[in-house]
This record gives C-alpha cells, sequence and structure tokens, in this order.
C-alpha cells in the first residue's frame, strides 16, 4: 500500500487530471449523450466525485454534510445495494445540475477528502482510497473515448484537441514470438494495486503457440475490407454475421470512404487513415473474422499474460478469445464494492494491454478489461496467434 502522503498526492493529481480532460470542451458538449453505452463528460465528473462522497466521506468522515441530497441518485452508476439511480439512457437528460455545480461539487468533495486524510493517519481506509483513484481513472479514459463519440457523432466533426495522437504507428518489424508449452502461473502477484478479478494467482497448461508482436495494422484491415471480408459468411459466428448485416457495418466505427482514400475522425479531427497505425474501434466479431480470413486466431489471455514481456504493448485494448471469467478461489468484495467485476462475468470478453487513452499508473501485464463483443467505441484492436 501506497503511503499516506504519496497516496493524497496520487488522489490530488487524478483529481486535477478528470478537469484537464475536460478543459477543451464546450459547454454545450458536457450534456450530450449519442447512445446509452456513452455518458455525458458531465455525468462522469459527477459520478467519479460521488465515489468518493459515498463511500469514504459518508461513511468516515464526522460530520459530513452532503453536498446535494439528490446527486447519488443522480450520480450512482450501478451500486443497485447503494439506492435508487437514473436509468443509465437517460444520463443525456440531466440538463440540470448546471456544469458548474457539478465543478463545485468536485471541489467540495476533492477538499474533504484531503481534509480527512490530512488529520488523521486513516490506514484502514487506504484501499477505498486507492480504489477510488482507480475508479477515477478508469473514467478518465471513458471520458476520452465519449467525448470522441460525441464529437465523431456531430455533423461537423470537430477535433478535441489537435495535438493530441492516439494513432502513432509501431515502427519495429512484425515477427512471430514463439511461445514454449508448459505451465504458467497467471494473475496478480500482490505486488501494487490489483482490482479483485486480477486476484486468485492460478497455473494454466499451454500447449506451444505464436504470436505476433505487432498489432493488426489498418493497412492490414483495409485489405480485409478490400478482399470483402465484411461480406463472407464463412468468417463470422453466426452471431457476429448478424451483427455485421442488422447493423450494416462495413469498416471500423469512424472509419468514412472520401474521394477513393479512407479517412477516420480522431481526436485531432477527421484525417487520413495512416496505413501503418494500430486499427482500432473494432469489435471482437471483426477481430475474429480477421484473424480467420488469415488462418490465425486470436490469444487467450493466458496465452497473452504468458507471452507480454516479450512485445511491447499499450497502444490498443487487444481483445482475446477468452471468456471474461473468475479465478479460482475468486471472493467478491462485501457490500457495494463487490458489485464492481464479479457480476459483469458473464457474456463479455476479456482484453489485455491499454490503449493511448489509458492514464499513466493505471496498467499492468495482469489487467482485465472486460466488453461485450460488438462494443467497438474504446480503442480497441487486437494481435493475431497461431
Amino acid at each position: 500500500m501506497i503511503l499516506t502522503d504519496s497516496l493524497l498526492d496520487f488522489f490530488l493529481e487524478t483529481r486535477k487530471h478528470t478537469e484537464e480532460i475536460c478543459a477543451p470542451l464546450e459547454i454545450e458538449d458536457y450534456v450530450v449523450q449519442p447512445i446509452e453505452d456513452v455518458s455525458p463528460p458531465k455525468w462522469h465528473l459527477g459520478h467519479t466525485t460521488w465515489f468518493f462522497e459515498e463511500f469514504i466521506l459518508k461513511p468516515h468522515a464526522e460530520n459530513y454534510q452532503l453536498f446535494n441530497d439528490d446527486f447519488a441518485f443522480v450520480f450512482n452508476s450501478y451500486y443497485e445495494s447503494v439506492g435508487k439511480r437514473v436509468v443509465r439512457s437517460n444520463r443525456g437528460n440531466l440538463s440540470r445540475p448546471a456544469v458548474k455545480k457539478v465543478y463545485n461539487y468536485r471541489e467540495y468533495v476533492t477538499r474533504a477528502v484531503k481534509e480527512l486524510f490530512e488529520k488523521e493517519q486513516h490506514q484502514n481506509l487506504y484501499p477505498l482510497l486507492e480504489i477510488g483513484i482507480h475508479h477515477e481513472k478508469q473514467h478518465q479514459e471513458l471520458l476520452l473515448t465519449d467525448i470522441k463519440f460525441i464529437l465523431g457523432n456531430n455533423p461537423l466533426l470537430p477535433p478535441y484537441q489537435k495535438d493530441f495522437n492516439c494513432h502513432q504507428p509501431e515502427n519495429h518489424l512484425q515477427e512471430w514470438i514463439a511461445v514454449d508449452e508448459g505451465i504458467y502461473e497467471i494473475g496478480h502477484n500482490g505486488n501494487g494495486f490489483a482490482y479483485d478479478n486480477e486476484e486468485g494467482r492460478h497455473k494454466v497448461y499451454l500447449q506451444p503457440f505464436i504470436i505476433s508482436n505487432k498489432l493488426v495494422t489498418n493497412h492490414d484491415f483495409i485489405e480485409f475490407i478490400e478482399a470483402d471480408g465484411y461480406k463472407k459468411f464463412e468468417l463470422w459466428h453466426a452471431e457476429g454475421w448478424d451483427w455485421v448485416k442488422r447493423e450494416e457495418i462495413t469498416a471500423p466505427l469512424y472509419w468514412h470512404f472520401i474521394e477513393g482514400e479512407w479517412h477516420h475522425y480522431t481526436l485531432q479531427g477527421l484525417v487520413k487513415v495512416d496505413p501503418n497505425a494500430p486499427v482500432t474501434h473494432v469489435s471482437y466479431y471483426e477481430a475474429f473474422a480477421f484473424a480467420q480470413w488469415k488462418d490465425c486466431r486470436l490469444p487467450t489471455e493466458f496465452e497473452w499474460e504468458a507471452a507480454q514481456s516479450k512485445f511491447s504493448w499499450g497502444k490498443r485494448w487487444e481483445w482475446t478469445e477468452s471468456a471474461y471469467l473468475p479465478y479460482p478461489n475468486y471472493q467478491k468484495a462485501a457490500g457495494a464494492l463487490g458489485e464492481y467485476n464479479g457480476k459483469f462475468m458473464v457474456n463479455q470478453k476479456v482484453l489485455r494491454g491499454g490503449s493511448t487513452a489509458t492514464p499513466q499508473k493505471h496498467t499492468r501485464p495482469t489487467y482485465r478489461n472486460f466488453f461485450q463483443p460488438p462494443l467497438r467505441w474504446q480503442f480497441t484492436g487486437f494481435r493475431l496467434a497461431r
């Protein structure tokens, strides 16, 4: 566990960074919710604040006065045990509270947390504070991806920041890395922060395999498109093929074919697709179909973790072939925090690595992200295995 001074500094640094992410926004951007999966920036600002108020200040700060009695209802996300909440799809209807009031709420709670930990050595609260910090870091990445979806669905395709480049190529040559068969230890080793879904370190037996040292690139994916990959049912899972037809999918999210060339919306605005950059904003369905087309497959999360020290990672969340399931002897935390990971262990795929939108100090080789197979608004990509 981090010592209290550095943990408090980490908290304050994290709170500041969330607001820096929102600094380029116009006031009108704060409330937009184009789809249910995307939350308005104002809601993220309030929800991450409510987390500290609900789990640290209310039960542990003597004589703490709530900033607003309605904010628990407005900014609770999915914690059934905490109380009623605004339906997720209605977050975009929250024209009130005003953005200014939400920032006042952030300042109020940040100050109260700072005062609480400056007054006494609350060692028993350090784990709560640390999970709150990393919870906010998760929402920092969601903020960027949600802002991108909001602006990327604006007919004017306005840039978020002209110098925000999330599409840098991997400059090394593509090679296949051989991994021997054997028994490998998987899961968090107990050093540093981890979520409960990473715990339960255990051994797995792996058959020999090879894995690419590079992510699949835009050039690779354009070849898939030009080979009619989206039209060949035999490459797809039945559910994925139904999704392609129903949603009329013909390219990764944000891609536009303009005057004979592929462009895509980025946080810098609409630009030509860099063929050498890793493909992003693809679903598990698309990753699987591409791998089938290449006579390859996706690595399992265990293969990815066993091999990750042999390649660079962190530019894209990488789809794996693993269902999101508990590790052996997994134990949910008591109370509301037990809702954080365990109740989502169904109908989802594991992603590994992190992305260019993942904040600093928030990724590690054992991190297990998870999404439903059709989702692609995050910075998702993939590498191949055989």
